[in-house]
């Protein structure tokens, strides 16, 4: 991922010298180092993809520099910052030139330390994308059912639905791929 500087740099660069009004330098230097990384993954999780991801955070600090919105609060600018990643990443998948594509073979993704958090993740990442978003907000980012229902505009109730329908698919796929990884380990050994 590029550093923090690159992100803000780029930023300055490109609007300063226009003269448009943007929030704060130190202010959007603490909003990438705080939130990039759950940016980043949110819309992963929507593409599947590292340098479309990489783009769509780009993008969303970039609307951030440029709006002079006035938060509440950090959780207020998160919220605010979540909604832009998922809608940018939504008109993204929308594009003609995204549907005509071809995909290659993903390289970067998050980094895991722990084999098994790394394989969750995968699993999490080939739900369809409807149950991926919530429960991606759900166990990665601490949301509660109330708020992912704000942020993504659907009712509570399904949103839990989704939730217990993705818990059922991570399960019969986190099982099986256990169970082929101990065939395989019992076959080598």
């Amino acid at each position: 991922m590029p550093s923090v500087t690159c992100y803000v740099q780029k930023a300055f660069i490109n609007h300063t010298e226009r003269g448009e009004n943007t929030v704060d330098r130190d202010e959007l230097i603490q909003a990438v180092e705080t939130y990039r990384p759950a940016i980043f993954r949110i819309a992963y999780g929507y593409t599947g993809s590292y340098e479309d991801s990489e783009d769509i955070s780009q993008e969303v600090f970039l609307k951030l520099f440029k709006s002079n919105k006035q938060f509440k609060n950090e959780e207020h600018k998160k919220a605010w910052l979540i909604r832009v990643t998922i809608n940018a990443s939504k008109d993204l998948l929308r594009t003609s030139w995204r549907k005509k594509r071809a995909e290659l073979p993903p390289e970067n993704t998050p980094y895991y330390s722990d084999v098994q958090e790394r394989e969750l993740f995968d699993c999490v990442m080939r739900l369809p994308v409807n149950y991926r978003t919530p429960v991606y907000l759900y166990y990665y980012e601490d949301y509660t059912i109330g708020d992912i229902s704000q942020l993504t505009g659907i009712s509570k109730s399904a949103v839990t639905t989704r939730l217990a329908r993705a818990r059922d698919m991570l399960k019969k796929t986190y099982v099986k791929e256990e169970m082929t990884y101990e065939r395989q380990y019992q076959e080598n050994v």
